[in-house]
Formats: C-alpha cells, structure tokens, sequence
C-alpha cells in the first residue's frame, strides 16, 4: 500500500488536481445562462453529499462525538469552499472566459501563503519565494499575451468581481482546512462539508426559485450535474484535501497555477486553438516555478 502521507505520493496529484479544478470552469462557461447558478452549486453539491452517502454512513455513527465537536468549522468550511466558491464561479462565467476564471484564481496561492504567514506563522524559504515569483510571472505573460504593455489595459466586468470572491473564498477556505484540528477521517469530514456546504446554498436556492428561475430535467441538463458532482466535486476537492493534508496549503495553492496552462491545452484539444508563444512562455515560468516552491531539498 502506498503511503499517503508522503509527500513524493502526492506529487502527481499536483498534476491531476488542477485538471479536474479546471473541467469546473469550462463547463461553467459551456453551460453559462443554461442552468441558474445557484441552482448548479445547489446539486452538484446534493449530488455529491448521495453518492459519497452509502460509503461514510456507517462512519457518521462511528465519529459522531467528533461531529458533533467540530460542527462549527465544519459550517465554516463548507459555507466557504462550496458555498462561496460554488455559485459566484458560476455567476462569473455568464460573462467572462474559463480561461479569465483560472487567470483570476491564479493568484490565490500568493493570498494563501501571506494568510499562512500572518496568522499561522508558516515559514516561506527563499527557494518557495522564487518558486511563487516565476509563478506569476508565467501567469502575467499568458494573461498578456506576451506584450507587457496589455496589462495596462486590461479592466474588469461584473464576471471578474464574482470571481475574485470565490479566490478569496478559496484561499480561506485552504488556510482553515490546513490549520483547522480535526478527529475525523477524510471521507467523513469531506461529507461534513458538503452537507454544510448544502446547508449554507439552500435558502439562496430556494430565493432563486421565487424569482422564477427554475433547473431543467433534460439530459444535458442532468449530465452536467453529474459531472459537476463526480469530477470537480468528488475527485478534486478529495485531492486537494489531501494535498493540503500532506504539503501545505501555500505548497498545494500553487497547483492553480497549472490552470492557465491547462484551459489552453484543452481549448487546443476540444476547439482547435493551437496554444501561442505566450502560452509556452507562461509554462516555461510556471511549470520550474511550482517545482521549487514544492519540491523540499532532501534532509
């Protein structure tokens, strides 16, 4: 069996994390104005807390002291990471790009790490330092196109204002789950949030419903939920629990940084845009810029 807690076994799920982070934002934007926002935060989130049902109920008895002790970060992290970071993403891809979304979101490891460092006193090496510089500058040139001159002209939309509150949402989010105690098992705390998260979500649901925005039951409908539920639901925020768990909440946000990177090549692959100059400029920075803010010097 292979030891989670090790730092080298979480290395690929640095790669694989942001990919499913990332199918989040794409098919926000593929369905963008098609299903209400909240309403799509609401079930990708319901859904979630029934699959992973029949596997921790039994443990929902077993931990139910703990439950019952930590229900208070529970509530905190759910509002959070499925509450704030679920519709406002959605709200924001209504007018904005997935890639303007993962540029945005981009910036929440830099957020993270200062949170880290003020309120926790975690250590920044200087090699992390110079992993989080090359970071941004890969981001800048992608955002600029690779002219230095755009970024003086760049503004921003409602869509951008949305999006810039889940970032912070998130990078809370990260920082609490790092240094929130806990007793309870992953599963078991993962649903804890989701039905927090479910909680938090229902009276905005149900506010959007009065003003008649209503979800429809139709297959593309109910294909999207699910893949909602099961692959930026499920698989992502169970790989970034457990990256957290492992390196760190500054080490693990940079995993956002592959999200520029990865919007392109899946435009290149679904749409036929072939990635341009600034694309491999950008990786070129970021991808050497994420191994040396996680890659520890050996002891």
């Amino acid at each position: 069996m292979p030891d989670t807690r090790s730092p080298r076994w979480a290395y690929p799920l640095l790669i694989v994390s942001p990919v499913m982070m990332v199918s989040n934002m794409l098919a926000a934007r593929w369905v963008a104005g098609e299903i209400p926002a909240v309403a799509m935060a609401f079930w990708r989130w319901a859904i979630t807390l029934l699959v992973l049902l029949p596997f921790v109920l039994p443990r929902l008895h077993a931990h139910r002291r703990a439950l019952r002790r930590e229900w208070r970060p529970l509530m905190a992290l759910g509002a959070l990471g499925m509450g704030l970071c679920g519709a406002p993403v959605y709200l924001g891809a209504q007018t904005i790009t997935a890639t303007n979304i993962g540029l945005i979101y981009a910036a929440s490891p830099v957020l993270i790490l200062v949170l880290a460092r003020i309120f926790w006193g975690e250590p920044v090496a200087g090699r992390q330092a110079a992993g989080i510089a090359l970071c941004l500058l890969g981001v800048l040139a992608i955002l600029a196109k690779g002219d230095p001159m755009a970024l003086a002209a760049l503004s921003f939309v409602e869509g951008d204002l949305w999006i810039i509150m889940s970032m912070l949402a998130w990078a809370l989010y990260s920082v609490l789950l790092r240094y929130s105690r806990s007793d309870l098992p992953l599963l078991v705390r993962f649903e804890g949030m989701v039905a927090a998260g479910v909680a938090c979500t229902l009276p905005f649901y149900l506010a959007e419903i009065a003003l008649g925005q209503t979800t429809g039951t139709d297959l593309r409908t109910i294909g999207v939920l699910l893949f909602l539920a099961l692959v930026p639901g499920i698989g992502a925020f169970l790989a970034y629990n457990r990256l957290v768990a492992v390196l760190g909440p500054a080490r693990t946000g940079l995993t956002l940084y592959l999200g520029p990177l990865y919007n392109a090549g899946l435009a290149w692959m679904l749409l036929d845009e072939a990635p341009q100059l600034h694309h491999l400029l950008g990786a070129a920075l970021i991808l050497p810029g994420i191994f040396l803010a996680t890659v520890r010097p050996r002891a």
